[in-house]
């Protein structure tokens, strides 16, 4: 293979036309690889310490409980290995952690995971705190909001291939159907559901502007606020995945939230542009809310520093530039930039994906302690937030 490019030769249409098809069959071939022959992915199984460790319980409690047989008691491996599937795992843990779990006369916890740039592992983030509170007993439902369909792809489907139009929120955008339910697709993930995504949702950018124009009283920018309504009562966390824009369907996303996170890696660039995405949120957020004598508050907004690179002597100062504009709203945890979330990303999966024997262990842990101290900080959070939706609605 030559590494020089040709300086003379000139791209036509039918070249691009090729190289689609050429790019589409090399994805085709690589998920043929990657994923389960049944084109879809197989969800992780737990060891007996990973299933207590999430439920908090000692290894003592845990044999405990295996005894007594009341909760499912995983599958043997050989004499010595006992394995719990992701199912079976999600049962232990609502029933040890009962007390995190969703009050009865609480609504689902809304959460939009946002930037303007790409590259800065929003997706990423996205899933793997769909997939940890999950894990933790969780329902989840994810709706992905960008017509790339990158989250859509990590559970799984390729958008050009598993998606139709009409399992995209793009029915709620043209006002055919009121509720997002119709779009819902069960996933390979125990406890996650997924509205997906494909490249039609660009559509969407023309279709709520139009009936903006065309129809009374019409708000575009509560179109997905309404249409989950019914989800905010099935489910325990929606976490919404946003397009490095701010487009009309970002705009929704961003509105229909309880909470934001922000990835933000320590650069330069990054954080100037984090500044850029919250002038144009605001100016927005005026016109929009606040000069139509409405309110709109987040019961949490996080700032995650993301893909940090411990031997980057620069990101310690960025890192100050952060912490002085966004205070208290930076988490005090870093996601380290490493080789498993670069091999996980090319397999089409996350840190919760990966089995700890295919990488070195020391590497496996700077990375999943990270994302597990996230899920743990926003779970807090949510616990915060169904208390504030308790007590408004007793008026305390």
């Amino acid at each position: 293979m030559t590494n020089k490019k040709k300086m003379d030769s000139r791209v036509s249409l039918e070249d691009l036309i090729l190289t689609s098809n050429r790019v589409g069959a090399v994805i085709e071939s690589v998920r043929g690889t990657m994923l389960a022959p049944d084109a879809r992915k197989r969800p992780p199984t737990f060891t007996t310490n990973q299933v207590a460790a999430i439920c908090g319980l000692e290894k003592s409690q845990m044999d405990y409980r295996i005894k007594k047989a009341e909760l499912p008691v995983g599958n043997m491996e050989g004499s010595a290995r006992r394995r719990f599937s992701l199912e079976d795992t999600r049962i232990w843990a609502q029933t040890e952690r009962s007390k995190f779990m969703r009050p009865k006369d609480a609504e689902a916890i809304t959460i939009a995971v946002a930037n303007f740039k790409g590259g800065v592992t929003k997706t990423t983030t996205a899933v793997t705190l769909a997939q940890g509170l999950s894990l933790r007993g969780h329902k989840v439902l994810v709706i992905d909001t960008d017509p790339q369909g990158s989250m859509t792809t990590l559970f799984g489907l390729l958008p050009d291939v598993d998606v139709t139009d009409e399992q995209t929120i793009l029915s709620l955008c043209y006002g055919t159907e009121l509720s997002i339910d119709y779009a819902i697709t069960p996933t390979y993930w125990s406890g996650i559901d997924i509205v997906p995504a494909n490249l039609a949702l660009y559509s969407a950018e023309f279709a709520l502007p139009s009936r903006q124009k065309s129809e009374a009283n019409f708000e575009f920018w509560n179109v997905l606020n309404h249409g989950i309504d019914t989800a905010r009562t099935n489910y325990d966390v929606i976490i919404l995945d946003t397009s490095p824009s701010l487009s009309y369907l970002t705009i929704n996303a961003l509105l229909a939230s309880d909470g934001l996170i922000m990835p933000l890696p320590p650069s330069t660039l990054d954080f100037t542009s984090s500044g850029q995405f919250w002038n144009l949120f605001n100016d927005l957020a005026a016109n929009l809310v606040t000069n139509r004598g409405k309110s709109k508050s987040f019961d949490f907004v996080d700032v995650l520093l993301a893909r940090v690179d411990a031997n980057d002597a620069s990101s310690s100062v960025v890192r100050e530039w952060i912490t002085a504009g966004y205070a208290n709203m930076v988490l005090p945890v870093e996601i380290p930039k490493t080789a498993l979330t670069a091999s996980a990303s090319a397999e089409f999966g996350t840190v919760y994906d990966t089995d700890p024997a295919t990488i070195n262990a020391r590497t496996y842990r700077r990375a999943f302690d990270a994302y597990e101290r996230v899920v743990e900080l926003v779970e807090e959070q949510i616990l915060t937030a169904w208390k504030r939706q308790i007590g408004e609605q007793h008026g305390s």
